[in-house]
């Protein structure tokens, strides 16, 4: 894949290259070199060598994702569960393209550890796009813990919400008419509900 033309690719490199720049003022030369590489063998040396900084492995995780070598899959969800919502955006356009079938476990892992919810948005969308078996039942245990009105983290439910309507499993029915209440929720549950599919 020709890097230059993906739209993705290329908000990463501006995004890294503004953060080197705040960071340690010039960018090295290193950086270009690896934004210009599209060899595998290169991309993986660059990812697995110690002491590397994070843009090396964003970047050289990202190309070889979405060039379909696995040996980015357990990087890409490293930087799915990063606290930077940029990065998790990334990661998950890759993990997308890289078609890996543990991705979307990894993903449901993520979504449903209570202790990283507040990283979970990523990972919902990312098993949304993904309509893999683990998505509908991933959504629905995240969904319910953010039932609660007094809840903090009501987007990563609203994705849930939004997310079950769009893969339009009737499992999801009592979960979203439980959210109809919900003074956040209750609109995009009523939306939601009306676009699965019927009862079996």
């Amino acid at each position: 894949m020709d890097n230059a033309a993906d739209p993705e690719f290329c908000s990463m490199i501006d995004r890294l290259r503004d953060e080197i720049e705040k960071g340690v003022g010039e960018v090295p030369t290193a950086f270009e070199e690896l934004v210009g590489t599209n060899d595998p063998e290169e991309l993986h040396r660059a990812l697995t060598a110690t002491g590397q900084p994070l843009w090396v492995r964003e970047i050289a995780a990202y190309s070889l994702g979405v060039a379909g070598d696995p040996r980015a899959f357990e990087p890409l969800v490293l930087l799915l569960n990063h606290r930077d919502p940029e990065r998790c955006v990334t990661a998950a356009h890759a993990l997308v393209r890289l078609g890996d079938p543990r991705t979307a476990r990894a993903a449901a892992a993520l979504a449903t550890n209570e202790l990283r919810v507040s990283y979970a948005l990523l990972p919902v969308r990312l098993l949304v796009e993904l309509r893999a078996p683990e998505s509908v039942p991933a959504l629905i245990t995240v969904l319910k813990r953010r039932l609660p009105a007094a809840d903090p983290h009501w987007r990563v439910g609203l994705a849930c919400v939004e997310g079950l309507g769009s893969l339009g499993d009737p499992r999801a029915r009592t979960a979203l008419e439980a959210a109809l209440p919900h003074p956040r929720l209750g609109v995009a549950a009523r939306r939601s509900l009306a676009r699965l599919a019927p009862d079996r």
